[in-house]
């Protein structure tokens, strides 16, 4: 049943399994207080012995088509609070902490900041119709979201250069061949697909994820 909706973020359970859903329509691009908002569930979570593996999903079409650079410091490449000086980015440190196994549903769009916090996960559930881009050279700044690390571990240093350099889009199809998803599901059961991923007893166990 839903529980706790923070600002545009909602938290729901099954059993030992939490569903995080964003929800900032039509494009669900990511905020300074969002990444905060996702970053301070996570770290409850942990806290948490009855949960043992979570979801990251987003209601609507995509699951995250980058940061919100509209609302942002105009000397900022990315959102940033000038009372703390805390950016997106050095909010989103925060993310890659969480102990518990992390899987993301992915059934639109992960583009820019959208593709790092997809990254961020365990594993990837992805359909056709995505869509992922590492767009960060064509708007003029260096990869954020820490992907300059987490892109070449994950699907090799060359193929990361390459998204990097042209940042082109790859459909789901792609990305489960080249690494960068783990499951290729039909578009409307990507995240029952993610769900089932995550009660499955390798994600589902109470040994910590790191």
């Amino acid at each position: 049943m839903p529980e706790d909706p923070v600002a545009d973020l909602h938290l729901s359970r099954s059993g030992h399994v939490a569903l995080i859903e964003i929800d900032r329509p039509p494009n669900n691009h990511l905020t300074l207080s969002l990444v905060v908002a996702i970053a301070e569930t996570l770290e409850r979570l942990d806290g948490e012995a009855d949960c043992r593996a979570i979801v990251l999903a987003a209601r609507g079409r995509h699951f995250c088509a980058g940061a919100d650079l509209v609302n942002r410091a105009p000397d900022a490449a990315v959102p940033r609070d000038e009372r703390t000086g805390h950016t997106l980015y050095t909010e989103a440190h925060r993310l890659v902490r969480t102990q518990k196994p992390l899987v993301a549903a992915v059934q639109g769009a992960a583009i820019g900041a959208g593709l790092g916090l997809a990254v961020i996960a365990d594993f990837r559930v992805t359909c056709r119709e995505a869509r992922f881009s590492a767009n960060f050279t064509r708007l003029g700044f260096h990869p954020g979201f820490g992907l300059s690390a987490t892109l070449p571990a994950l699907i090799g240093r060359q193929r990361a250069t390459l998204l990097f350099y042209t940042g082109r889009r790859i459909d789901g199809e792609e990305a489960v061949a080249i690494g960068l998803a783990d499951v290729l599901a039909p578009a409307a059961a990507v995240r029952d697909t993610a769900l089932a991923s995550a009660c499955a007893r390798r994600c589902g166990a109470a040994s910590p994820r790191r």
